[in-house]
């Protein structure tokens, strides 16, 4: 007979290499190789839905997508479920996915219809006591405790249901692939038959992964490549908020976020994310500004705050939490270079208030001006919102979106805005608030702290 070849396969990626490799040259990851038989690996068949037709007759059957009354994961979403559509949540362990996927399925049950949950990690009895915990009922949700694939699409062939969830996929896996549970090649296989029957029956599927140490999903390219959606549930371990982001979407913005509260019933939406990321400010206090920033179509004002310390190390510090700590080095040395603020032998830490992680240069005038503020022991001025951006020369830039941020900031009750000046100008101040547009760094930290002594 002839001998059956093996290759190795990298557990975290699936990557495959004809030897094995200490260190997986494409997510890079140390001793992930394992040996596999490539005769043992079975193949993927393909599916089709028919001949190839003209885009433009294809206006009219747009699938509509699926409402359920919870606002903010409608809102990531972009709109709705959409027919057909495999989404993807993941999180650390404890921060809420089966909590969230139990909530969602319950929703979808009392307003589409029949829904199966699928646990591979609970008994129906223990599923039940969560629900009892949610106030949830259960009409129209069946739950089904199976880790066996082909079991599990008989049954949802069976029910046909209008939506699908499975806790989750790192338990599930397919008879006759020579692989355990949670491994690329069971992961990847069984997510693959799970997209075909999601769009061959035109009913969507909602599948919890874990992340690595890292924070990564498990088996990051698997997942995220085959999948419509992407979603993550974020929060700090002693917060009782949450924040689900996306990550991918193929039907809609992938910078969107919802902003959800634990409490002992489950998960509650959050209308107004700014009163949570801002109530506990005081405005007394040096080392803080308030930036409005932009989370997908939404605008949300976020504190930012600074400390600086002489340091005792050879070497001062650049601590960031909730930021690029890229970012703060430069906005610490165009401080440096261009505000003349003496830093050099300061620690500087910069930290963004709620757990709230901001990605956009629109925050570095805030950065800056908290920065300032601490160092120089003096508040920035009280009821304003900083928003530029600053480049190497020390000039603020302008941004986007900068007349919904100011909205977003009204509303609040904010009234003094310090802009860059290429786009400040063209705002019309109504009636309450002040408008400061500035050229540079110097000038902003002369109009946010009102002084010049360094």
């Amino acid at each position: 007979m002839e001998k059956a070849k093996s290759v190795f396969v990298c557990e975290q990626c699936g990557r495959e290499s004809p030897k094995w490799l200490g260190r997986c040259p494409s997510c890079q990851a140390w001793n992930s190789f394992v040996e596999r038989e490539s005769s043992s690996r079975k193949g993927w068949t393909g599916y089709s839905f028919g001949e190839a037709k003209e885009l433009c007759r294809l206006a009219g059957n747009a699938p509509e997508r699926y409402q359920i009354p919870m606002a903010e994961f409608t809102r990531v979403l972009g709109g709705g479920i959409v027919p057909g559509s495999l989404i993807l949540v993941s999180g650390e362990p404890g921060i809420g996915k089966s909590t969230l996927l139990l909530q969602v399925s319950a929703l979808a049950a009392s307003t589409l219809g029949d829904v199966v949950y699928i646990s591979g990690e609970e008994t129906p009895n223990q599923i039940w006591l969560r629900a009892r915990r949610l106030n949830i009922t259960g009409e129209k949700l069946f739950i089904f405790a199976e880790t066996d694939l082909e079991k599990i699409l008989g049954t949802m062939g069976e029910l046909s249901p209008s939506l699908v969830v499975i806790d989750s996929i790192q338990t599930i896996y397919l008879p006759g692939l020579d692989a355990v549970p949670g491994t690329v090649p069971q992961v990847r296989e069984c997510t693959l038959r799970l997209m075909q029957w999601a769009k061959s029956r035109s009913c969507p599927v909602l599948i919890s992964g874990h992340v690595t140490k890292e924070g990564m999903v498990a088996g990051p390219k698997v997942l995220e490549h085959i999948v419509d959606v992407v979603l993550g549930l974020e929060g700090e371990p002693l917060s009782n908020y949450r924040l689900l982001r996306s990550t991918k979407n193929r039907f809609g913005a992938t910078s969107e976020i919802g902003v959800f509260e634990m409490t002992e019933s489950g998960l509650v939406e959050v209308a107004d994310p700014a009163v949570v990321f801002l109530s506990q400010r005081s405005g007394e206090t040096p080392g803080s500004a308030i930036v409005s920033v932009m989370e997908g179509s939404r605008a949300i004002l976020v504190e930012i705050q600074a400390l600086t310390s002489p340091t005792l190390f050879s070497f001062p510090r650049r601590t960031a939490s909730g930021v690029d700590p890229n970012r703060l080095l430069v906005i610490s040395a165009v401080l440096s270079r261009r505000a003349g603020l003496k830093i050099g032998n300061q620690d500087v830490i910069v930290n963004v208030a709620g757990g709230v992680r901001v990605e956009e240069p629109a925050a570095d005038l805030a950065i800056a001006l908290a920065i300032a503020s601490s160092y120089r022991n003096r508040q920035v001025v009280d009821h304003a919102v900083a928003i530029g951006e600053i480049g190497l020369g020390g000039e603020i830039r302008p941004v986007s979106q900068i007349e919904r941020r100011l909205a977003g900031a009204m509303r609040l009750g904010f009234k003094r805005f310090i802009l860059p000046e290429a786009g400040g100008r063209e705002i019309n101040a109504s009636s309450g608030i002040s408008i400061y547009p500035v050229h540079d760094i110097t000038e902003a930290m002369k109009v946010g702290l009102g002084g010049t002594d360094k």
